[in-house]
């Protein structure tokens, strides 16, 4: 169980011999919300400073998943680190993997053939749905509504399949790796792809009735723990944190890889009363938004995999010269992909050797979580898991 520290307000003065004071007289106290809270959405720590019921500080406590990583990152030659980088956000993996694999392309020089980058960009969208369908669906529970999480995980079993199929792991991949992709499609690949697509799209309806336009739904997450734009930059908030509060940015439109400037898709933004949605009361930069962006996102990736079907190129899967990678000394690299909470930049340095001589990772989940000390101030206690869950944050990425 929790364990609560109670502190009384020195600042408050009482005289207790007068009845008209005696109901004025309150406690803070200090609440920790985690590590194993179910609405921490891994072992996160928030210390609640309370007043009664009202929040008057949060304060995340992270390290409870400290692995070394990057450290690790300095002991192993880049193909040997791919699985490490699944285990970040574990549940956008393949990101992770994109992420990594794109700064030792830039620093040793690979160049990634076509039919390779363009299976690159369908599985990452493919795993940015996945990824937002686990949160779409867990922020429901979080909000009491038990059935989307039954719909969403549906949805994604059968995008772990088509994985599985691929290269045969349903949550940790080593899929993207320098140079290309470890495996190409297998047969009825396609098929089942064009089956899921054509699937997924009037199950977006559902989650919208379900969720999306549900009055207790809308009542818990409008107007709460509204984020601006300015202190979405001020934070250093990036991905569907940072686009829900206004702030339209993506990488893979400001800074193309792996031809994501061959397709055509749009970067949905928070917008007042939910945009098209039509929702009374949201606002700009609040945990419906955040909520919702995801939404709209899942559409977009769906949008650009059905580019990538009908345009596949034939070829090789990955670069000739992969083996023995030797990173040039004295040079080094920083590469920013953007991943399912956000942007992942890699900075990897060479020294002539296989093995980097520092690799440092930039997650965007520790930004994310960092902005929640600010927004978490006068709201209720019974906000705090609509605000941490719109948030989306991963551990394994947050402490690495």
């Amino acid at each position: 169980m929790s364990q609560v520290t109670v502190e009384t307000r020195p600042d408050v003065l009482i005289d207790t011999d007068r009845e008209d004071q005696a109901d004025l007289c309150t406690e803070e106290m200090l609440i920790n919300m985690g590590p194993q809270h179910p609405a921490t959405h891994g072992v996160l720590r928030v210390v609640l400073h309370t007043d009664g019921e009202m929040v008057l500080g949060a304060y995340p406590q992270i390290g409870y998943l400290h692995r070394c990583a990057e450290k690790i990152g300095e002991n192993l030659q880049p193909f040997q680190y791919v699985p490490y980088t699944d285990r970040m956000d574990y549940v956008g993996a393949i990101n992770n993997n994109q992420a990594f694999a794109l700064a030792i392309e830039k620093l040793a020089g690979i160049e990634v053939p076509p039919r390779a980058q363009a299976l690159r960009v369908m599985f990452a969208e493919f795993n940015r749905i996945a990824s937002h369908l686990v949160s779409v669906g867990c922020y429901g529970l979080d909000m009491g509504a038990f059935t989307p999480f039954l719909y969403c995980f549906r949805e994604r079993e059968m995008i772990l399949d088509m994985f599985e199929a691929t290269c045969g792991g349903r949550l940790t991949y080593s899929y993207i790796v320098p140079g290309g992709v470890t495996h190409d499609l297998p047969e009825g690949f396609i098929e089942r792809a064009w089956e899921f697509l054509d699937f997924l799209g009037p199950k977006i309806d559902d989650y919208n009735n379900l969720l999306s336009y549900n009055h207790i739904f809308v009542k818990r997450t409008s107007k709460v723990g509204v984020v601006s734009a300015e202190t979405a930059l001020a934070y250093g908030l990036t991905g569907t944190c940072l686009r829900a509060s206004g702030v339209c940015w993506d990488l893979r439109k400001a800074a193309p890889y792996d031809g994501y400037e061959k397709y055509e898709f749009d970067v949905p933004i928070g917008e007042p009363d939910g945009g098209a949605a039509g929702v009374r009361g949201v606002v700009v930069g609040d945990c419906w938004n955040r909520y919702y962006v995801r939404l709209l996102e899942m559409i977009q990736s769906a949008r650009i995999i059905r580019q990538v079907l009908e345009t596949l190129p034939e070829g090789d899967i990955v670069a000739k010269k992969t083996k023995n990678i030797k990173l040039p000394a004295n040079a080094e690299v920083y590469v920013e992909a953007e991943v399912t909470r956000g942007q992942l930049g890699f900075y990897v340095q060479g020294d002539g050797s296989a093995i980097p001589s520092r690799v440092k990772a930039r997650g965007p989940s520790f930004s994310n979580v960092s902005v929640v000390e600010e927004v978490a101030k006068n709201h209720l206690i019974g906000d705090m898991p609509a605000i941490i869950g719109s948030i989306d944050m991963v551990m394994g990425e947050v402490d690495r």
